[in-house]
């Protein structure tokens, strides 16, 4: 998979999250894919201080970035 390949299906991934995201007055960006392995994404809005941020990364977010890109080893949050 080219890296603009894996760009367009982690944004596709991205799509998928945003609606459950956005009805909680948040959302999702992402920063880079470092080395085609570790995604670094920043939550916006109301998910940047909500308490379960960190559980909607690895269970949601992550989860769904291996579904669309199962190279990814790891989906960071950073500000």
């Amino acid at each position: 998979m080219t890296a603009e390949e894996l760009r367009s299906n982690v944004e596709k991934a991205l799509e998928e999250i945003r609606p459950f995201l956005k009805s909680d007055g948040g959302n999702i960006s992402l920063v880079s894919i470092d080395e085609g392995k570790l995604v670094k994404v920043r939550l916006e809005g109301a998910c940047t201080d909500c308490h379960v941020n960190h559980m909607t990364l690895k269970a949601g977010v992550e989860t769904t970035i291996k579904k669309y890109a199962p190279q990814i080893e790891q989906v960071l949050g950073v500000k």
